[in-house]
């Protein structure tokens, strides 16, 4: 049935629903500041409950991204982050969730006969030969028979047991404990696919460099969206700590590889693997770009110096060879206390200065000069469009914001 909805129910509805939301978000806090990035929802009869599954960096990454934290909150989530199993140490970088130990083979499917020695019903199927639920071997080790592969397989043979009335009774009894047994053995609620098998890619004890790069632009994000808090300083310093972890700023002995090509993981006491443009190129160049200053807001461009390191001018003269949108080359002399970059290939030429201002040179010569960081709309129009009406930038970046 389709109802029409005015917009100010909807606009309830929304509201309602962004407080169940952060509600939500909140409650799955831990008590190291971290936050559960994925529950189990457990159903039985009148019964509903939720498990928790083990640290997750994509989930502190989201909580970081969704904008309910505020400075303060996001530093101590940061900083129990690098305190937690998810830091590996030796490529100053984060794996996607704690590396652990995998049973062998022959460990698996093994119980304790001291887990099972107050459970009736395996007494009266031992004396009777049935080895339809559990089998011991030689050593006193219990296992679940062959043909139990799941909780589904466990049921039915449970059922199958209930059917007999020398068991029927038991079976009620200890249905629960023993279904208890099974998944503590198995632990089928949290197995998650390959990745808590497998040793490379987004196996255990690898680096997933995608990740990584999200991590470092949501604590970009949450610098700008925090930066009239008390914690704006420790957060910029957390930043560089996770950016000095980038392959960009490790030698080709620390990365496995050449370090200015992305590659997709880093498995544990290896060098990086599969190469090729992967989602880490995203992450970084949108990092980048507000690492040097640059944003657009409402169509126009301008530049913001929060997080600029003032290490990346120059220390002594430079020449910039550059080409302009009509493929011609323009050289720049670039002296100590500056550097440049282009957007739209249209040259910028930072310059450390005492105030803040841009120089506009135009293709004929005009020069105009803005006070302040922000292009209007139409210059910002010249440059998008790549129309070669601008040749070039000059910007001026205060030193005392630095």
């Amino acid at each position: 049935e389709l109802k029409n909805l005015s917009l100010e129910q909807i606009s309830d509805f929304l509201e309602i629903v962004l407080r169940y939301c952060d509600h939500t978000l909140k409650a799955n806090r831990r008590s190291d500041h971290l936050y559960h990035s994925y529950n189990i929802l457990h159903l039985q009869p009148g019964i509903a409950s939720i498990s928790h599954l083990y640290e997750m960096l994509e989930g502190q990454v989201a909580i970081l991204s969704s904008g309910l934290l505020d400075g303060a909150e996001s530093l101590a989530l940061l900083r129990s982050l690098r305190k937690s199993p998810l830091y590996r140490a030796d490529q100053h970088s984060y794996i996607l969730y704690p590396n652990r130990e995998l049973k062998g083979f022959l460990e698996r499917n093994t119980i304790n006969p001291e887990s099972v020695k107050n459970i009736r019903l395996l007494n009266k199927l031992e004396k009777m030969g049935d080895k339809s639920l559990l089998v011991r071997d030689d050593e006193g080790y219990y296992h679940f028979a062959g043909q139990i592969r799941n909780g589904k397989d466990l049921q039915k043979t449970l059922e199958k047991l209930k059917q007999n009335p020398e068991f029927s009774e038991t079976v009620a009894g200890e249905e629960l404990q023993i279904q208890t047994i099974f998944e503590q053995t198995f632990n089928h609620n949290q197995f998650t696919g390959r990745s808590g098998t497998f040793f490379a890619y987004e196996g255990l004890g690898s680096i997933y460099w995608h990740m990584v790069s999200k991590l470092l632009l949501a604590v970009q994000e949450t610098i700008f969206r925090t930066r009239e808090e008390v914690s704006i300083t420790e957060l910029i310093k957390i930043y560089n700590d996770i950016r000095a972890g980038q392959c960009f700023n490790k030698t080709p002995e620390e990365y496995g590889a050449f370090p200015t090509d992305p590659y997709s993981h880093t498995p544990a006491n290896q060098g990086a693997k599969q190469p090729g443009m992967t989602g880490m190129v995203k992450e970084e160049i949108l990092a980048r770009l507000a690492e040097l200053g640059v944003f657009f807001s409402e169509g126009r461009l301008g530049f913001d110096f929060l997080i600029f390191d003032r290490n990346e001018f120059l220390e002594l003269s430079k020449i910039s060879d550059n080409y302009d949108v009509f493929g011609q080359s323009i050289s720049f002399e670039l002296s100590p206390g500056s550097m440049s970059y282009s957007i739209c290939q249209v040259p910028v030429l930072l310059k450390a200065s005492s105030e803040g201002k841009i120089h506009i040179h135009f293709a004929d010569g005009e020069i105009q000069k803005i006070t302040g960081h922000r292009l209007d709309l139409t210059n910002t129009r010249h440059i998008i469009e790549r129309d070669g009406k601008i040749h070039h930038l000059e910007v001026f970046v205060p030193t005392q914001t630095l």
